[in-house]
């Protein structure tokens, strides 16, 4: 299998809506190199993203990421997992319509609570009101991660193996991908 028409791919969706997991899985399939956004900035700045957040705060945070993006968006052969806010600068929204093809996660408010029961890296989830809080991202960043979608894939409750399954199966059905 490979990417048709366009060289990269590129994930978008809320936390915890299986990017990185997902997108491992998918870039095997596919045979194309992974990078996750998030990894990448821990890895070159040497500190969790929770720390950025912390010292640095999230707009320095929003920096960082933007660069990363500018930077590998034009790689051929990647795909690159974004962290759940990257869509919220309109320069990183033209970077991922303009070199690449956009798959969105979609899920669930419910299931991203599940999924984040026990975690305690996300800064945006520490001591608050989860459910207001991921409700309130929800509203804000859903019809973003639509505007740069070239394919919208519900990850609701399925193994990580149904779900490449079900990419597989939208991808093939657009287009984007050739067996």
């Amino acid at each position: 299998m490979y990417l048709q028409t366009y060289k990269s791919l590129f994930l978008v969706g809320p936390m915890a809506s299986g990017k990185t997991t997902v997108g491992q899985k998918l870039a095997s399939r596919l045979d194309l190199d992974f990078v996750d956004v998030d990894q990448e900035i821990e890895r070159r700045s040497g500190v969790s993203i929770a720390w950025i957040f912390d010292v640095e705060g999230e707009q320095l945070f929003r920096e960082r990421e933007s660069r990363i993006i500018e930077e590998l968006t034009p790689v051929p052969g990647l795909l690159l997992a974004t962290g759940g806010g990257a869509i919220l600068k309109a320069e990183n929204r033209r970077c991922l319509i303009e070199r690449g093809a956009v798959l969105f996660l979609d899920t669930t408010v419910e299931t991203q609570l599940n999924r984040t029961a026990r975690d305690n890296r996300r800064p945006l989830l520490q001591n608050v009101d989860k459910r207001k809080v991921l409700t309130d991202l929800k509203l804000e960043r859903d019809p973003l991660y639509r505007e740069v979608a070239d394919v919208t894939v519900n990850v609701d409750n399925r193994p990580a193996k149904k779900m490449i399954e079900a990419i597989m199966a939208e991808l093939l059905g657009c287009g984007l991908v050739c067996k």
